[in-house]
């Protein structure tokens, strides 16, 4: 393929991709970087984890991306009462026209494409768990029969803080399908100003819907074609091995503070999201500002702290700066 080529494809991706991100900015005010990061999970196929205080929309953004896409959305509000079957759906008996009964199986709301679960992490780990098997092989199994889930399929979760009452630590194994986990901070003065002029007066901005399913899973395509050069990929490998405590690469910070590291989802997470910022950098193969760039999206929620940096609280974003300040770009 020639640079031209490259460069047109690389060019048509960043206006669709702003496409989407414009008509999202049409309803959510800043937190630009919140919309790029679950930009790119929807364009790399992966699931978005948004961690943030009650109010600061959360849910109005992943609703508002519903609007944008052309794409079968629904939302699941998690409670404690919250049942797997109530998310996954369930057999029922049904009866057919000729007075015989049958089992028949009822969908659940988690048979869409964009599926908003909200406060996940305010419903128990067993409700919590029933997502699982959907987020990574993008199926359900129901009384041994298996139930595909329409491509493509996004679960962009919100959940409050933990250390908030009622809630419940997301179990490692769910926590790791997530692609990014993206933390959504406190509006400044300009944005509130922005908000309530919004919000406070007769007037509602809509997104349009801009794109379809197709055309996603179109720039999926793109996005795994993006070139990446050995040293590049091998340091996006010894950031992961960095993260494992007692290895042979475990920076210093880690082997102190780091019960259990990174899993080789997160080297996929770090190559395939460096290949989208590539892509809107105007570039077609990934350099190691690209890595750097999103390794704390990608890894903070893979990395599992040890008492030690609980008790001196101690976040993860720190252990994956300090771990990118020491790792060199020479192998």
């Amino acid at each position: 393929m020639s640079d031209a080529s490259m460069a047109a494809r690389a060019e048509a991706f960043r206006v669709a991709f702003g496409r989407v991100s414009d008509e999202v900015g049409k309803v959510i005010v800043g937190h630009s970087e919140v919309v790029r990061g679950v930009l790119t999970c929807m364009f790399v196929g992966g699931h978005c984890l948004l961690e943030g205080v009650p109010g600061l929309g959360k849910t109005l953004l992943v609703r508002t991306l519903g609007q944008a896409m052309d794409l079968k959305f629904s939302r699941i509000q998690f409670t404690p009462d919250l049942m797997p079957a109530d998310v996954i759906g369930t057999n029922i008996i049904a009866e057919a026209a000729d007075g015989k009964r049958h089992f028949a199986f009822q969908r659940g709301p988690l048979f869409a494409q964009i599926v908003l679960a909200d406060e996940i992490n305010r419903a128990t780990p067993k409700t919590q768990s029933a997502m699982l098997e959907a987020m990574q092989e993008h199926s359900v199994t129901v009384g041994g029969t298996q139930h595909r889930l329409e491509e493509p399929f996004f679960v962009l979760a919100t959940q409050n803080p933990i250390e908030q009452e009622g809630t419940y630590p997301l179990p490692e194994a769910q926590l790791d399908r997530f692609f990014f986990k993206l933390v959504v901070s406190y509006s400044g003065r300009e944005e509130l100003a922005t908000i309530l002029d919004r919000t406070t007066k007769n007037v509602w901005p809509q997104a349009s819907k801009v794109m379809d399913g197709a055309e996603v899973m179109q720039w999926q395509g793109l996005v795994r074609e993006v070139l990446v050069a050995p040293a590049v990929q091998d340091f996006a490998i010894r950031l992961i091995l960095a993260t494992h405590p007692g290895g042979e690469h475990a920076a210093a910070v880690t082997n102190k503070y780091v019960r259990c590291g990174a899993s080789p989802r997160g080297a996929q997470s770090l190559i395939l999201a460096s290949k989208v910022r590539a892509l809107l950098e105007g570039r077609y193969n990934v350099s190691f500002a690209d890595v750097k760039a999103i390794a704390l999206p990608a890894l903070r929620h893979r990395i599992l702290l040890n008492f030690e940096a609980q008790a001196e609280n101690i976040p993860s974003d720190t252990i994956v700066t300090q771990i990118l300040e020491s790792l060199s770009e020479k192998s």
